[in-house]
């Protein structure tokens, strides 16, 4: 199982965002272009970005902008409702070990979710963005 491909579908997002803001209108299907997938797909996160005051988007074809400075964004606003891991809703209580798979996993899922997100904490969007110049710096030469 993977963590949804969203976290960095959005990262791409803001890398092109902020690539391409003097050159092109940022619309849905720019990005979607970039990102190689469907446009559908864009607008949601795209949605979901507007919501939380990421990013500014302009209905029609004006396009996608950042809302604040780079160095203000941390990668852990991305976890959903507070949790990394959806644990399956109802284990089988007359069986002993769906009775205590919560005891078991509970604690250690959170401490997973602690350390990641102690090491997202320490990137923002703004180091993205720098290497993303610096490769494509490093590749025109």
């Amino acid at each position: 199982m993977q963590i949804s491909s969203r976290f960095t579908i959005a990262v791409h997002i803001f890398a092109c965002i902020d690539t391409f803001k003097e050159e092109f209108k940022l619309t849905s299907e720019f990005l979607a272009a970039s990102i190689n997938v469907n446009p559908v797909i864009i607008r949601k996160i795209l949605s979901q970005l507007k919501a939380a005051g990421l990013v500014k988007v302009q209905r029609g074809s004006g396009g996608a902008s950042i809302a604040k400075p780079l160095d203000d964004y941390q990668a852990v606003e991305c976890v959903e409702h507070g949790e990394l891991f959806h644990f399956h809703e109802n284990p089988n209580q007359k069986c002993p070990v769906g009775r205590n798979i919560h005891n078991v996993l509970d604690g250690k899922l959170i401490q997973i979710q602690d350390a990641l997100e102690n090491e997202l904490g320490k990137i923002t969007l703004e180091d993205v963005m720098k290497d993303t110049q610096y490769y494509i710096a490093k590749e025109r030469e």
